[in-house]
């Protein structure tokens, strides 16, 4: 599935690809339009039909993303309402395996996620995940998002890789796309990124439901530390 041998630099999601997307699609298509209904006081019907609406409008841009865009929006405390669901934020279960045969095997990785800060800060809080990557990157930092080559200039710029010696892991197709016409020669997609969800079929891009399968691979074709 993937040449090992020619992967120096490993660049991963987080949601979805290393926690369970579940946790996010229940929050914005459940807690959150119900909780905005609560407090403003419209019906839960036209939450969820406001809400459906802009997430279409603002998919792949910054804002989509932005915890404070959605609190300026909404006027709501979003941080404070992530909070009240965070017991189901998780790991997906083959990941702690296959970060240790990463971080083993002495390649560079990163985590590269579209999500807020906050909202790293807050599953950093709730996973390990810090006990496996020591370089996470949000690209609020950079003010744009991965769907964007702009990104994937800057990100070569600070971390230095080789795009022809590095793979990128995500859950989204369009993503993986821009990486691809980036450049970056190894993609991976996950095929099963909310737990709660069927896997889907994925054609465009060599694709997992369990990193398990990596793992022997990835053991034998180890570099040296960076």
């Amino acid at each position: 599935m993937l040449n090992w041998a020619e992967i120096d630099t490993v660049l991963l999601d987080m949601d979805g690809t290393l926690l369970d997307l579940h946790y996010d699609n229940y929050f914005w298509m459940q807690h959150l339009p119900r909780r905005w209904a609560e407090i403003s006081g419209i019906s839960l019907s036209s939450a969820e039909a406001q809400l459906k609406a802009e997430y279409v409008e603002l998919n792949g841009k910054l804002n989509w993303y932005c915890i404070d865009y959605w609190a300026k929006r909404l006027q709501l405390p979003i941080n404070q309402l992530k909070r009240e669901v965070m017991h189901k934020i998780a790991m997906r279960a083959d990941v702690p395996d296959f970060l240790t045969a990463l971080k083993h095997s002495g390649r560079q990785i990163v985590l590269v996620t579209n999500a807020h800060p906050d909202s790293l800060s807050l599953k950093i809080e709730r996973t390990e995940l810090a006990h496996y990557i020591d370089t996470r990157i949000s690209t609020h930092e950079f003010g744009v998002t991965k769907e964007n080559q702009a990104l994937w200039q800057q990100l070569q710029q600070r971390l230095d890789f080789n795009p022809k010696r590095t793979l990128f892991v995500d859950d989204s197709l369009p993503i993986l796309k821009a990486a691809q016409d980036y450049g970056i020669r190894h993609l991976l997609a996950v095929a099963n990124p909310d737990s709660q969800q069927l896997a889907r079929e994925i054609t465009e891009f060599p694709a997992v439901t369990d990193y398990a399968v990596l793992l022997n691979d990835i053991r034998a074709y180890r570099k040296p530390r960076f």
